[in-house]
C-alpha cells in the first residue's frame, strides 16, 4: 500500500523546496520533518482498475487493456466493494483502468463512493473528458485528475499510445478539466525516446496551466515486458534528474514535480542535497504493499497495479479487510530479501526498498533480484 498518488511516489518538489500544490491540498503539509500519515498499511490508498477496456492501445500498458476487453465486476459488486472500503476507512480511491471513463456505470460508482466520504482521484488518458464529463467530475468533488501525456510531440505521443489523434484529444480533455476548475496534472512515462525532452515538455505544462507533473519510470508489467530496450542510460538519467530539480525550484508553488516507480530518485536527491533526513523521508513514502494496494477489474487484489505476479486474494472470494492481512513481508521489509549484486549489497536498500520489483522480476529474472533501471552504482552514488 503506498502513499498518496501512486506507487513509489517521490515528491521531488517537496524534497527540494518543501512546497507542494495538489498533494498539500489533499493531504495537508508534509515533508522530511513530518511524513504524511494520509494512508496506512491497513488503511491504504486503493488504485481501482475499473475496467480492462480502453480506447487506446498503449505500448506499455500494464494491464493489457483493449477496446473489446471486459469490464469485470458488475455494478452491484462494485458498489459492495465501495461499502467494504468505507468500513476499512480507505482515504482515497484512484479510479483507473484501462480507461475508467469507458465504464457506462462510472459515475454511478463514483457518486456512490463520493457520498460515502471517500476522496476520489482519476487516472485517465484524457481523451474522453468532454465539457460535460469534466463538469460531472467537478460536481462529485474529484480531488485530482491525472492525464497521460508522454511528450510535447503529437507524433511521439500518438505512436506510444497506439492511436492517431490521441495527443490532440488528450489536450482537449486537459483544457476541459482545467476549465471546470479541477486540479489537473500530467503523467509522463519515461523512456530513452523522451527522457531528454523535459524542457519542451515543461514549457507545454506551464502553457496549459496544470498544477502537477508526475514522471513515471517505465515498468515491466503487462505489455511493458517487451520494452526492456527502451531503458535509458545512467547518464541520461542524471541529466533528467538535474533538470527536474532545477524546475522544481523554478516552478515552486505553481507546478509540483514528482516521480514514481523509481525510489532511487529519492536517494539521488538526498545525496545531491547532502541531507540524510531525506533518506528517512524516502523510506516513509511507501510502495507496493506499503500504504497502497491495487484492485483489478476482475476483483483480484495486488500489492500495487504493477505487481501482477503476486495475488493477495480476490474480493469475490474474501472480504477486502481479510485480504489486507495477506501482504507478504517482502513488500513491507523488502531490504531483507534483496539478493541481487546491486540491490542486495546497496547501502541505501533500507530506504529505497529495491526500486521496482516488477522490473526485477520480469527483466532480471527474480523478485529478489536487481532493478535493472537503477543507475546509482554506475553514477557512483
Amino acid at each position: 500500500m503506498l502513499k498518496i498518488q501512486e506507487v513509489f511516489m517521490i515528491p521531488v518538489s517537496v524534497m527540494v523546496t518543501d512546497t507542494g500544490t495538489v498533494s498539500f491540498k489533499i493531504k495537508g503539509h508534509y515533508g522530511k520533518d513530518s511524513p504524511s500519515k494520509f494512508s496506512e498499511v491497513f488503511r491504504p490508498i486503493v488504485t481501482w482498475n475499473l475496467t480492462y477496456k480502453c480506447n487506446l492501445r498503449c505500448l506499455h500498458c500494464y494491464i493489457n487493456a483493449s477496446p473489446s476487453a471486459p469490464d469485470g465486476l458488475s455494478t452491484e459488486e462494485a458498489l459492495n466493494l465501495v461499502d467494504q472500503m468505507t468500513e476499512i476507512g480507505i482515504p482515497m480511491i484512484i479510479m483507473s483502468g484501462g480507461e475508467p471513463l469507458m465504464r457506462r456505470d462510472f459515475f454511478t460508482i463514483a457518486s456512490y463512493a463520493a457520498n460515502k466520504g471517500i476522496k476520489l482521484s482519476l487516472s485517465t488518458n484524457g481523451t474522453l473528458i468532454s465539457e460535460n464529463v469534466a463538469r460531472k467530475l467537478k460536481e462529485l468533488g474529484f480531488v485530482y485528475v491525472g492525464i497521460s501525456l508522454d511528450s510535447y510531440s503529437p507524433e511521439f505521443h500518438d505512436k506510444f499510445r497506439g492511436v492517431q489523434g490521441a495527443f490532440n484529444m488528450a489536450i482537449k480533455g486537459i483544457k476541459n478539466a482545467l476549465n471546470a476548475g479541477l486540479n489537473v496534472g500530467l503523467r509522463f512515462t519515461l523512456t530513452k525516446e523522451n527522457i531528454l525532452d523535459v524542457d519542451n515538455y515543461i514549457e507545454l505544462a506551464v502553457k496549459l496551466g496544470v498544477s502537477r507533473i508526475t514522471f513515471y519510470h517505465l515498468s515491466a508489467s503487462g505489455r511493458g515486458k517487451e520494452l526492456k530496450d527502451w531503458m535509458y542510460t545512467p547518464e541520461e538519467y542524471k541529466i533528467f534528474m538535474d533538470k527536474i530539480m532545477h524546475y522544481a525550484k523554478q516552478l515552486k508553488g505553481k507546478i509540483e514535480i514528482e516521480t514514481t516507480l523509481g525510489t532511487f530518485d529519492g536517494i539521488y536527491i538526498a545525496k545531491y542535497l547532502n541531507d540524510r533526513k531525506l533518506l528517512d523521508f524516502v523510506k516513509s513514502t511507501g510502495g507496493c504493499g506499503r500504504k497502497m494496494i491495487s484492485i483489478y477489474p476482475n476483483g483480484d487484489v495486488f500489492p500495487c497495479q504493477f505487481i501482477d505476479f503476486v495475488k493477495l486474494g480476490n474480493i469475490r472470494e474474501k472480504p477486502l479487510k481479510e485480504i489486507l492481512k495477506n501482504i507478504p513481508d517482502i513488500f513491507v521489509n523488502t531490504e531483507n530479501y534483496l539478493k541481487g549484486q546491486k540491490c542486495g549489497t546497496c547501502e541505501y536498500k533500507e530506504y529505497c526498498k529495491g526500486g521496482d520489483r516488477s522490473r526485477a522480476y520480469y527483466w532480471d529474472g527474480s523478485i529478489y533480484g536487481d532493478d535493472p533501471l537503477c543507475p546509482l552504482r554506475e553514477l557512483h552514488i
